[in-house]
C-alpha cells in the first residue's frame, strides 16, 4: 500500500508537470501570463502540489511537509515545487524524504525525529 501511494504521487507529479508545460506551449491554449506572486518557472505552486499529494497519499504529504519544515529550520532553505518533485522522483527518492514519508505512514514519531535531526542540508543551505 505504501509503495502504491508513492507511485501514485510520482505519476501525479509527472502528469501535472506535463499538462502545465503543454498548456503553456500549445498555441491552442496561448501563453500563460504571470500574476504578481505567481511562480513564473511554469511549475505549480508548492501549496497546490502538497494539496494534491494529500488527496492521493496523505502520508506523502505529511512527510513532505515535515521535510520542507526541517530544511527551513535546519538549513535556512525553502525548496521549490520542482526541487521537491525531484526529491520524490529522482532514483528511489531522496532517502531522508522517503524515510519521513515512511515514518508518517507508520506514525513513527521516533523515526521522524531521528530523520529530522540527521537531515543533511542540500546545496544552497547554511550547513
Amino acid at each position: 500500500m505504501f509503495r502504491v501511494s508513492i507511485l501514485a504521487a510520482l505519476l501525479l507529479g509527472h502528469a501535472l508537470a506535463t499538462s502545465i508545460a503543454q498548456a503553456q506551449t500549445n498555441p491552442a491554449f496561448g501563453s500563460l501570463s504571470a500574476t504578481p506572486g505567481q511562480d513564473t518557472s511554469g511549475d505549480m505552486p508548492l501549496a497546490d502540489y502538497l494539496g494534491l499529494l494529500k488527496q492521493i497519499a496523505p502520508a506523502a504529504e505529511s512527510g513532505a511537509r515535515t521535510y520542507l519544515g526541517a530544511l527551513q529550520l535546519r538549513c535556512g532553505r525553502t525548496l521549490t515545487t520542482a526541487e521537491l518533485r525531484q526529491a520524490v522522483s529522482e532514483g528511489e527518492g531522496n532517502p531522508a524524504l522517503m524515510g519521513l514519508i515512511r515514518a508518517a505512514y507508520q506514525k513513527d514519531a521516533a523515526a521522524r525525529d531521528r530523520l529530522v535531526a540527521q537531515l543533511p542540508c542540500p546545496r544552497g543551505g547554511t550547513r
